[in-house]
């Protein structure tokens, strides 16, 4: 949404006019998810480990570590939390979300190498919003979420 929430404190807006649409009638909450659970801005770069993805860390099956070697498993799962109750308590039945992010990802995410090599799967936030029967999107998906949209509104 533009904030600079980043690893690298960078911001990645998005810019389209369908959020700038969406952002005028109100349609639209954010969240940051390591930012909710206390994670600071700058930090070290985060991956899933060992080419697993989100739906292995809410198993307990794979962890969350930086480059540097910290275990941040913790915090992208209480960061998942609040994602998913932040979308409960606003009724939310569709989530927009960066791919390749450790938490957000919902198409591809990286591989844990933190060599730049991306795998098919999910981050954290976004396996657990799907688990949870939220209909998750890509920020390259903005066009078929409005479609989904407003077929739902035709329908009534």
């Amino acid at each position: 949404m533009g904030q600079a929430v980043r690893y690298d404190g960078a911001a990645k807006p998005l810019v389209h006019p369908i959020m700038d649409r969406w952002r005028a009638e109100g349609r639209l909450v954010t969240l940051c998810p390591e930012m909710s659970a206390g994670l600071p801005v700058p930090r070290p770069p985060a991956e899933i480990e060992a080419g697993a993805d989100g739906k292995a860390v809410l198993d307990g099956c794979a962890r969350v570590v930086e480059i540097t070697g910290g275990d941040v498993t913790t915090p992208f799962l209480t960061g998942a939390q609040n994602a998913l109750a932040l979308a409960r308590a606003e009724h939310c039945r569709f989530a927009l979300l960066i791919d390749g992010s450790p938490s957000c990802g919902s198409g591809f995410i990286y591989d844990g190498t933190f060599s730049g090599k991306r795998h098919a799967g999910v981050g954290v936030v976004a396996a657990l919003l799907r688990r949870e029967g939220i209909e998750v999107y890509a920020h390259s998906e903005i066009e078929a979420l409005a479609e989904r949209l407003a077929a739902l509104e035709a329908a009534g």
